[in-house]
């Protein structure tokens, strides 16, 4: 089991309060019901997802918390994350699941996530009226973090986009 699948186990209210009502020393169905105030139901469903996580075990009836696969849980090495690049912190910073957070005061953080959202949102030397880089821009805005006038005054000024008699290219 992986972390990801030891908060997808607890991640339901009804597992979380289940799993709690073992951890603080109820034992059987009915007990572990009354202490968390489910419906018995309720409690056995619970009670096998969280015995298939191997997060509870169940001795003919008795529930208890498998404390050593926890702490087996708690040893296991951590997956090697590749470190990040300068260019990649700045982005997961700023940009989220392709929405602006906001825009870096810091000139070349902010070269960095216009850059960025240049290359995913215009084709170079390709033609777009501003009703179509507006278009191209708002969702990037979605989540307040700027707006789409200036996105684009910042691409225009950075020269990540050129302006001439309202046709934008991206160079």
């Amino acid at each position: 089991m992986t972390a990801h699948a030891l908060a997808g186990a607890l991640a339901d209210d009804v597992r979380r309060r289940v799993f709690a009502a073992v951890a603080l020393g109820a034992t059987g169905t009915t007990q572990i019901a009354d202490r968390a105030g489910l419906p018995a139901r309720e409690v056995v469903t619970a009670l096998r997802r969280l015995t298939a996580a191997s997060l509870l075990v169940d001795a003919g009836g008795a529930f208890s918390v498998d404390e050593a696969r926890l702490r087996e849980l708690a040893r296991a090495p951590q997956p090697v994350r590749k470190a990040a690049g300068p260019e990649e912190t700045v982005l997961r910073t700023f940009v989220r699941d392709g929405v602006l957070v906001g825009l870096p005061a810091q000139r070349s953080r902010r070269r960095t996530v216009l850059e960025h959202i240049a290359r995913r949102s215009f084709t170079p030397d390709t033609p777009y009226p501003e009703s179509a880089v507006n278009d191209a821009l708002r969702p990037w805005c979605a989540d307040g973090g700027s707006d789409h006038v200036t996105l684009r005054r910042y691409l225009v000024d950075e020269l990540l986009l050129t302006r001439e008699r309202g046709v934008y290219r991206r160079p």
